[in-house]
């Protein structure tokens, strides 16, 4: 089959994980998501992916208020090692070779992330789990995800939801909410677009990397970008 990307980075949230629960991992929903992945790399498609604390831990909510943001954000980042961990062992009942590769150095755990190193795993056919965000406070995990992906030379980020794209308003609280098929950088952050933070949207509009935002819970959406069809909400540089 014809593929429209060979390399792509794909940004999961923590929420994502837990499936109906209201925290922690639920692990049917991870076999799940696992399935679907091994069904674009059975496609011969290079896969990096990003993915959230949420679901554990969210350091920007300020949950413990005892905590200073520094060290929230930490535990945040500590958070992603727990669910990276979690990925790697469904995708690899599944039979997908895997390597998590940490910004926080934890050698038990989780290799070093070191940038060539991510590439040539991605190279060899491995899905790479990357953990631990960017490795610093005050940055969240989608600009861990834009970046993460012009390291590697990702062709797009696919940020997964829980709905079918972009819209004005939340579409599940407010259904006058209009849908945009695509948008430009200055768009989104002209209309300040909460499908992921300023900073990374702007990280991508440097360096021309577009962004598919779809909803990761209808089976197939993932294989169907992959191969080329509409899925979602684009955004990029026209």
């Amino acid at each position: 089959m014809d593929k429209a990307f060979q390399r792509i980075l794909l940004k999961l949230s923590g929420e994502a994980l837990k499936g109906d629960r209201e925290h922690g991992i639920d692990s049917t929903t991870v076999m799940k998501i696992a399935a679907e992945i091994k069904d674009i790399k059975n496609l011969g498609v290079e896969i990096a992916l990003v993915i959230g604390g949420g679901n554990i831990y969210r350091g920007a909510s300020g949950d413990v208020e005892c905590v200073e943001k520094t060290s929230a954000d930490y535990m945040g980042m500590l958070a992603t090692v727990i669910n990276g961990l979690a990925l790697q062992g469904a995708l690899e009942k599944l039979g997908v070779y895997t390597r998590v590769l940490s910004a926080i150095e934890m050698h038990q755990l989780a290799e070093p992330y070191i940038r060539r190193r991510a590439i040539r795993h991605v190279e060899k056919g491995r899905v790479v789990i990357l953990v631990g965000g960017t490795g610093n406070p005050y940055f969240t995990t989608d600009t861990a995800a834009a970046l993460r992906a012009i390291e590697i030379g990702a062709e797009v980020i696919l940020k997964a939801t829980k709905v079918d794209g972009v819209y004005s308003s939340d579409p599940i609280k407010d259904q006058t909410a209009v849908k945009y098929d695509k948008l430009t950088y200055m768009e989104a952050l002209n209309k300040q677009i909460c499908v992921m933070d300023n900073t990374a949207i702007s990280l991508c509009m440097d360096n021309h990397l577009p962004i598919i935002v779809f909803n990761f819970k209808k089976k197939g959406n993932i294989q169907k970008i992959v191969l080329g069809q509409k899925i979602g909400s684009i955004i990029r540089g026209d």
